[in-house]
């Protein structure tokens, strides 16, 4: 039974995560010699590979020396808080991946915080120790000060190191004695990770993730804290509420290699992570317990959202041509669905049936769904993002981040200016491999569409991360966007000669040919109230010929921005449209009369 390790790795985005646990099961033989195998497995997901991180939680194993190693990826990123408490309760130990160049960076301090506060053992990993100018040996030092910071026990302080580099398939003892393989890493966890501690009694198990197949239906997965469960096995599950619904085990998996296997005559006893099929209405955090005395576990505590959106039909006058899926209930229904695996998300719904307000960790977290929605099909638009202010002793009280920023020296000072302007408080400076390190608390709101200044006076080489830091009393009014949006007449097709002779006015976001429709935002202006523009007018066609008329328009080209970017843009009487083709900016008001009207109430 002791022949079992739990192990959640941890890294910051880009530290070589994926690629370790690839080359861990190329070591452990996993696959056959002439089987063709993707790289990034765990990155299964379109978005996760677009982007280069880990967004769900997913689970292999592997075995080496008849031990079976369970291996559990965590997201690295604050938004996905619900991600990591829940894939953090499975395991006995942790394996804290780190750049040899970068070090420790912030967003892999909030998982290990909440590793070390649930008592896990690390094991330190320091990666691309083949890169130029990287330093190991400080590294350690940095990863022992965040350890000791983060109030560390003596035991989780004496940590084992490995040195080695992912890409070029080598773990070893010291970072100068490259070694043939990583089979060094994998004997230091069977040396250094606990095995899971039996306990004997009635069944207990969490529910810490879902999994759903079109063919079995919804399927509970986590690990067995205690007793044992087997197929057909009467069972009782314990709501978060505390209420009792009596079921039975239909079908029983355990994760073997990349893929789940079927247990049909044997039990699964205490440690063991297995997903169970049969019981219906679970939710994550509620237990599977003993059917004649059951005893409920304690039910996880996520970080709550900081950040809410407003999501709605689409109405806009190109509703429906480009998505599959364009109701209010589609929207309900898929918003609905993903709360029951998005534990940091939550979906209200308001006086009116087509608009539903969506609570999140952040702009990202946020993104990530819409992203999913538009790619399956979907079309809606959104609100401007909104941070949740609290009433705490009857004052008024606003979520503060901890943000950091990695800058070369001579945008240092830029940086800084943006920050402060946004209410950023400095708290530290320092030079590190010739880029400024600064870390500031800044009320949330204040990061709304500040990563495009940043990476605008930085020339692209700025690194921001953030994590939520607490709740503060309101720091007064932050100046947002100043300039004003260009709005198109007309509906219609934008023509290069309209596009040309209105360059001074602003930055545009469409290009030539594009369709538009009246009221959509088209660009920038160079101003700070909106202008009315005509893009769709044509030349006027004459059978006089004056010198110069027929010059060679050269436009700048139009300005593309993210879905990230769009939300961050967008001020308080502007929609984002969302297609699975197209991102448009336009005014919630299309008609210009009703704009004004409603502009001259504000006022009044």
């Amino acid at each position: 039974m002791q022949n079992l390790r739990n192990i959640a790795i941890i890294a910051h985005v880009d530290h070589g995560k994926t690629t370790l646990v690839d080359r861990i099961l190329h070591q452990v033989k996993l696959f056959r010699d002439n089987q063709e195998v993707e790289d990034l497995i765990l990155d299964s997901n379109d978005l996760e590979k677009e982007r280069g991180i880990t967004i769900l939680s997913k689970n292999v194993s592997v075995r080496y020396k008849d031990v079976k190693i369970n291996i559990i990826d965590t997201p690295g990123h604050s938004d996905f808080g619900g991600e990591v408490e829940r894939v953090l309760n499975m395991a006995d130990g942790v394996i804290l991946l780190v750049d040899a160049f970068e070090g420790p960076m912030p967003q892999t301090r909030f998982v290990l915080q909440k590793a070390i506060e649930l008592g896990l053992k690390p094991v330190v990993v320091i990666n691309k120790v083949d890169k130029a100018n990287c330093n190991p040996e400080d590294v350690y030092e940095d990863v022992f000060d965040l350890m000791f910071s983060l109030n560390a026990s003596d035991d989780q302080l004496d940590f084992p190191v490995v040195y080695g580099s992912s890409k070029n398939g080598w773990m070893s003892d010291h970072w100068q004695k490259p070694a043939s393989d990583v089979s060094y890493l994998l004997d230091i966890i069977l040396e250094h990770i606990p095995a899971p501690k039996h306990k004997e009694g009635t069944l207990q198990m969490q529910v810490t993730s879902l999994d759903y197949s079109s063919y079995l239906g919804r399927i509970a997965v986590g690990r067995i804290s205690r007793g044992s469960i087997k197929m057909n096995q009467k069972i009782s599950l314990v709501k978060k509420d505390g209420s009792i619904e009596k079921s039975e085990v239909k079908e029983l998996f355990r994760f073997e290699g990349l893929g789940k296997e079927k247990v049909k005559n044997e039990a699964i006893y205490a440690g063991e992570i297995c997903a169970v099929l049969g019981p219906q209405n679970f939710e994550i955090g509620d237990t599977f317990a003993d059917f004649e005395n059951p005893e409920g576990l304690i039910s996880i505590k996520v970080d709550e959202p900081t950040m809410s959106m407003l999501f709605t039909i689409n109405n806009s006058p190109f509703f429906g041509k480009e998505g599959k899926y364009v109701t209010s209930r589609h929207l309900r229904d898929r918003l609905f669905k993903e709360i029951e695996k998005n534990l940091a998300l939550q979906v209200k719904e308001t006086s009116s049936a087509d608009k539903f307000l969506v609570y999140g960790r952040g702009i990202l977290h946020l993104s990530i769904l819409i992203e999913t929605m538009r790619r399956e099909g979907f079309e809606f638009q959104l609100g401007q993002p909104q941070v949740l202010v609290k009433e705490i002793d009857g004052k008024k009280h606003e979520p503060i981040e901890l943000l950091t920023i990695q800058v070369p020296e001579i945008f240092s000072g830029k940086v800084i200016e943006i920050v402060t302007k946004r209410k950023g408080e400095i708290l530290n400076m320092e030079n590190k491999n010739e880029r400024m390190h600064l870390e500031f608390a800044i009320p949330a709101r204040g990061l709304i569409g500040m990563a495009n200044s940043i990476l605008t006076v930085s020339e692209g080489e700025a690194i921001t991360a953030h994590r939520f830091k607490n709740y503060e009393p309101w720091k007064g009014i932050i100046e947002t966007r100043k300039k004003g949006s260009l709005i198109t007449m007309h509906t219609g097709t934008s023509i290069p000669y309209a596009l040309d002779k209105l360059q001074d006015r602003g930055k545009f976001f469409v290009d030539p040919g594009e369709e538009v429709y009246a009221g959509q935002v088209v660009g920038e202006s160079n101003r700070a109230d909106d202008i009315l523009v005509n893009i769709t007018k044509t030349k006027k066609l004459s059978n006089v010929r004056a010198s110069g008329t027929d010059d060679k328009s050269s436009l700048a080209p139009a300005v593309k921005f993210s879905l990230e970017q769009c939300m961050e843009y967008i001020k308080k009487d502007e929609y984002i449209e969302v297609t699975p083709k197209s991102i448009r900016i336009r005014k919630i008001l299309l008609n210009e009369h009703e704009r004004k009207r409603a502009n001259r109430k504000e006022d009044n």
